[in-house]
């Protein structure tokens, strides 16, 4: 398969990037093929312009140059990734409108829906998985992913998994073991992409 990964992260030196390259080394060493589009490296305009609001009286896609540019990106992949950062229990702004901009009325729902097998959700949570847990958080960004995003735009095969502790440890030891926990999930992540099955309970849209 080929899987488009799309990471969103401010920093290179950060732990999301560090985990999208062990998840994309689990990807090819299963023999797939990779495309990386970096959300903050591309310099992506997630703000919404005049040219991409949907005009749900055209049937046809005819939207900004960099819209229908992504678009055939998309089009190039059978499967999907997204790696990021939690930031106020949901993904950052920048992939939110890469989502608002590119999966467009006419191409991920309306008249079409996008053509991907399957998409893998990848979230760094600086909290711990209890504190997550204990209000639902973890639930919350869940039914988001897999079936507010996923399954509306057809792909129903999706899964979310989330990476927690990222600001947890309190020595360099603890550290150590929670970044070698960290990357060897997304490591085995990659290396499951074709296999996973879904988190999604069926709804009728």
């Amino acid at each position: 398969m080929h899987i488009l990964t799309v990471v969103a992260h401010p920093r290179e030196n950060s732990l999301t990037m560090d985990a999208t390259k062990q998840f994309i080394n689990g990807l090819k060493k299963k023999g797939h093929t990779v495309e990386v589009l970096d959300l903050y490296r591309e310099e992506f305009d997630p703000v919404m312009i005049e040219k991409d609001e949907p005009d749900w009286s055209r049937g046809d896609l005819h939207y900004s140059k960099r819209v229908m540019e992504e678009i055939d990106r998309l089009n190039q992949a059978d499967g999907l990734a997204f790696v990021f950062p939690i930031w106020w229990y949901s993904i950052p702004a920048i992939m939110k409108g890469y989502i608002d901009r590119v999966w467009q009325y006419n191409y991920a729902y309306g008249n079409h829906k996008l053509p991907h097998e399957r998409i893998q959700w990848i979230g760094l949570v600086g909290g711990s998985k209890e504190g997550f847990e204990k209000r639902s958080y973890d639930k919350l960004v869940k039914h988001y992913l897999n079936i507010g995003l996923s399954q509306f735009v057809g792909v129903d095969t999706s899964r979310v998994n989330l990476l927690y502790g990222t600001l947890e440890a309190s020595s360099e030891a603890e550290q150590k073991a929670y970044y070698t926990s960290w990357m060897n999930e997304a490591h085995q992540l990659g290396l499951e992409y074709d296999s996973f099955e879904s988190e999604q309970d069926k709804i009728d849209y």
